[in-house]
Formats: C-alpha cells, structure tokens, sequence
C-alpha cells in the first residue's frame, strides 16, 4: 500500500535541500523499495508570501491526513517585521501542535570520516553517538500567558511562561525510556530544578517513570552543566530526555560535535507514529540559491521517516550507508570541507547519494 508524504520545502534553502531529499525517495521508488505517493504544500514564509498565513489550512489538512511530513525549513530576515502571530516559525509551531508531536529526536552522530571536521579534539568526539529527546508541545515556547504589556507606567514588560503537566513530562520520558532500551540503557534527564518549580516536578517524574524500567540507569542533570559537559566529556551521554527550550539549545550544541549543523537530522513524532522530519540547521538565507547547501541532514531525516514511520528500517539503514559511502568518496559541502577533500555543491552532494544507495538483492 502506498504511503502518502506531504512535502513542504518552505523558505531560504529548503527548497533545495528538499529537491535532493526527493531524489533518494524517487531513487528507491524507481527500483521498488518503497512506494510513496509525494503531494507538496506551503509551509512559513512561503505560505505567507502566497496565502497570507505561515500555516494555511489547507497545509495543515494534509498534514494530518499524510502519513509523514517531510519539511526543508521556515524563517528569514524578509519576514522578521511582521507581526508574531504571522512569522514563519508559528507555522512551524502550528504544525506540531496540530498534529500532536510532542516527541523530538534528535541523533548526533559522528561519522567517523568527519572526525577532523569537528572544533573538538578527535579523541574527545571520536564514536560520538547521543540521542537527544525534546519535548516538543509543551513548555515555554506555548505557554501561558504570554506576551508583551504595557505597564501604567509606560513601561513595556515581556512574559512567556513554562509550564508542563505531569502526564506532559510522563509520556516524553517513556519515549526516551523506550529508546534508550534498544541502545545503551541510560537516561539523562536534562532540568533546572535548583531554580524552577516546574522542572522541579519534570525531575520528580522522571524518576517514577524510570523505575518501571529496571534495566535503565537513570541520572539526573542541570541544564548549565550539560552544555558544559556535552563540550567537555560528551560521549558520557547515550540518551538525554529533557524540555522543549532546553532541548532547543542542547542539540544545536551537539549539532558542532559532529563538525556541522549540517549533518543534524530530526523527527518529530506524535503517540500513533506519524511524523514531521526535518534537519535542524534552519533555512540558512545567506547562502539560499547558491547551490552550496548540505542536504545531508535532510537525506538523514529521511532515513528517520523510514524508519519511524513507514516501518522500513532496512531501507533506512541503507540511506545512512550512503551516506557513509560518500564521505568516505571524499565528498563535502562547504560547511564540512577539510584539506584534501573535494568540495561539491547540493546538487551533486544529493547525486553521489543516490548513486551510493546500495543495489537491492539479486541486482547487479
């Protein structure tokens, strides 16, 4: 049965990340692997740009019926003096509400070929492999109140309010459970409760939830000392499960682990398994239209929604190899670029890829 994806390239360098994304899904489409139906929407400025609204119903109609979401990215200086609730990032926000992801997965995985990419010492990164797991739904970034007031005495104040409910900090915590099963069996549950009421409550649930996994070490962390810790000793993390903010920033500091931001894939996914994909790198309009882009991270989402979501881990497997395969070809965008590489544009990087897919079995 075919499974129906809903493209949305958006803004800034999605469009061409996203072009090299469908190459791969058209590659194992062609050679029977798969068997997708590809339909494409607006999402962000684009949609703004067209429709008036970053998020148009009509998008948010067939993300709901797809049985994934593939997106590029959202946002650009262009669309920063509008007004909030029309900026490309709230139908990005829009999305995950409306369609329930409230788990974040976000892997940062050295490959071994971009050991000297990284601004860590080999030794320090070398065999990096973390799984970061962000609450997505909840916390600061939608709760309330929120906004800007004016006070009597003219004076303007800003409020935002973090805010989780125990069955919020329950259901992320399984998840990041569940996952570190199947991997090394620790959890590092990321909070500031030292400070905060709220993630006072997060650590005290965790740790109920912890304890109907016999097999997992549980180990609690302050969010100051995890970012200091993630650059210090960072392969002492297998899985770390944390808020919607704090996860926000530690993966983006993860993301330099690996030598690029670039490389960075990420699932979004609600309680019945359906999924947005996406890269985490942002929509980069400094270098839009330039070619020069790494679709890496977007191919690797890819990966994830195969395996996530269209229940094919053996074809994900071979999108990760490659992947792999291209590094090891010597092949690298910009942003990935060392001596004695040769440097290749998003076009071919996306290529290379394709042509690096392993042949199925019994075919030549």
């Amino acid at each position: 049965m075919s499974k129906e994806i809903l493209v949305l390239a958006g803004d800034g360098i999605g469009p061409e990340i996203l072009a090299e994304a469908v190459k791969v899904l058209e590659a194992l489409q062609a050679e029977g692997a798969v068997t997708l139906t590809l339909r494409e929407g607006l999402v962000g400025g684009a949609a703004y740009d067209a429709l008036g609204d970053p998020l148009p119903e009509e998008t948010l109609t067939a993300a709901k019926a797809a049985d994934a979401v593939l997106l590029g990215a959202v946002g650009g200086p262009k669309w920063e003096p509008l007004h909030i609730s029309k900026r490309p990032e709230k139908g990005l926000l829009g999305l995950r509400a409306g369609l329930g992801l409230f788990a974040n997965l976000r892997p940062a995985i050295l490959y071994p070929q971009l050991a000297d990419a990284s601004t860590l010492k080999p030794e320090v990164v070398s065999g990096l492999d973390i799984m970061i797991v962000r609450e997505l739904t909840g916390g600061i970034y939608f709760g309330q109140p929120r906004g800007v007031e004016t006070l009597p005495s003219g004076e303007r104040r800003g409020v935002n309010t973090l805010v989780y409910t125990e069955s919020e900090v329950e259901r992320i915590c399984r998840v990041a459970c569940d996952i570190a099963m199947k991997r090394g069996k620790r959890v590092c549950s990321v909070d500031k409760a030292n400070v905060l009421e709220c993630t006072e409550m997060w650590r005290e649930v965790a740790t109920r939830v912890a304890t109907q996994y016999p097999e997992i070490t549980l180990s609690h962390m302050y969010v100051d000392n995890a970012a200091m810790q993630l650059v210090r000793a960072p392969k002492q993390f297998d899985v770390l499960v944390t808020t919607n903010m704090f996860g926000d920033i530690l993966s983006d500091c993860a993301a330099m682990l690996t030598g690029s931001i670039g490389m960075l894939p990420s699932a979004s996914l609600n309680a019945a398994g359906q999924g947005m994909y996406e890269p985490i790198h942002g929509s980069a309009p400094d270098i839009a239209g330039k070619g020069a882009a790494n679709p890496l991270a977007t191919i690797l989402s890819v990966a994830m929604m195969l395996r996530y979501s269209l229940d094919a881990p053996a074809v994900a497997e071979r999108v990760e190899a490659a992947v792999s395969r291209v590094l090891e070809q010597g092949l690298r965008t910009a942003d990935i670029m060392s001596p004695g590489m040769r440097q290749v544009g998003t076009a071919e990087m996306g290529d290379a890829v394709v042509a690096a897919l392993a042949p199925v079995q019994g075919r030549a």
